[in-house]
């Protein structure tokens, strides 16, 4: 029997390009959008601020 391997938690490295700041611009607007959502409690508006803060600074860094 061959042993297996579990992709789930996989990172695919981010290569810089437009495809790069296309995914990373749509994953800033989703992050904000459900940041903004009026049924999320504070801690997980906080939660999607920090990953869209995280996402606003690495597109910043493929841009320049």
């Amino acid at each position: 029997m061959e042993k297996q391997y579990c992709r789930v938690g996989t990172v695919t490295p981010l290569t810089p390009g437009r495809k790069a700041i296309a995914l990373l611009e749509y994953q800033y607007q989703n992050f904000m959008n459900k940041a903004s959502m009026e049924y999320a409690d504070s801690r997980l508006r906080e939660f999607f601020e920090q990953k869209a803060l995280k996402v606003k600074k690495t597109l910043e860094s493929l841009m320049q």
